[in-house]
């Protein structure tokens, strides 16, 4: 009997039911960003009242991956407004989840990338995105384990956990440039990173956030 190949989407359907045991992911465009297209949560899923269990589901597995935060969305639009920032550089996306600003690093004339991210799931996610937009980008899962010289590390939507802001400083020992978008940190007083924008985004799908976590900013060091 012959085995049906296994479609592009099933890893990541059989990794995003760990959150929820009815999701699953479809290919969904940018609205900010149309040049890119992602393997992103099915919106549905998200909109419904959810039981305690999978309250503790989501808790336990959030699924970072399976979003375009509104911090990558506009890192990436960025990118690929500003080719400059990247073009024949070496660069890294850190906390890459589904690859959003690495993709962006490629399409903008990057010497190489690299998509760095701790979660396995996340490095699934990128791998299946590069392959969706016909890019190529190494994948990474430790920084601190990454001792090849960088031009440039980009950082979207990292600093949600105050006990992450010490990254601030790895970052600069990582790589001669460092750029951050971050919507969280209210009072962003890191020298030498300095503001360079703020634009407002949203995540997609859309979670309906806080007004306050649409406004991103950006950063450079």
């Amino acid at each position: 009997m012959t085995q049906q190949p296994q479609s592009p989407q099933q890893p990541l359907n059989t990794c995003i039911q760990q959150m929820l045991s009815d999701a699953s992911v479809s290919i969904q465009s940018l609205p900010q960003c149309e040049q890119i297209k992602l393997w992103l949560v099915e919106p549905e899923a998200m909109r419904r009242p959810f039981s305690q269990q999978e309250i503790l589901s989501i808790q336990s597995y959030p699924a970072y991956w399976a979003f375009c935060w509104a911090s990558g969305q506009v890192l990436a639009r960025q990118i690929l407004a500003n080719p400059h920032w990247v073009k024949d550089k070496k660069v890294m996306d850190f906390g890459a989840g589904s690859g959003v600003v690495a993709i962006a690093c490629v399409i903008a004339g990057a010497r190489e990338v690299i998509a760095c991210d701790i979660d396995p799931d996340a490095l699934l996610a990128c791998a299946a995105n590069a392959r969706l937009n016909q890019v190529d980008y190494r994948l990474h899962g430790d920084l601190f384990d990454f001792n090849e010289p960088l031009d440039l590390l980009i950082a979207a939507d990292v600093l949600y956990d105050k006990a992450n802001l010490p990254l601030l400083d790895i970052f600069r020992q990582k790589a001669s440039k460092v750029l951050v978008a971050d919507s969280r940190v209210k009072d962003f007083n890191f020298p030498p990173y300095q503001k360079i924008g703020r634009q407002e985004s949203f995540t997609v799908p859309d979670l309906d956030e806080l007004d306050e976590f649409r406004w991103v900013n950006l950063y450079r060091a």
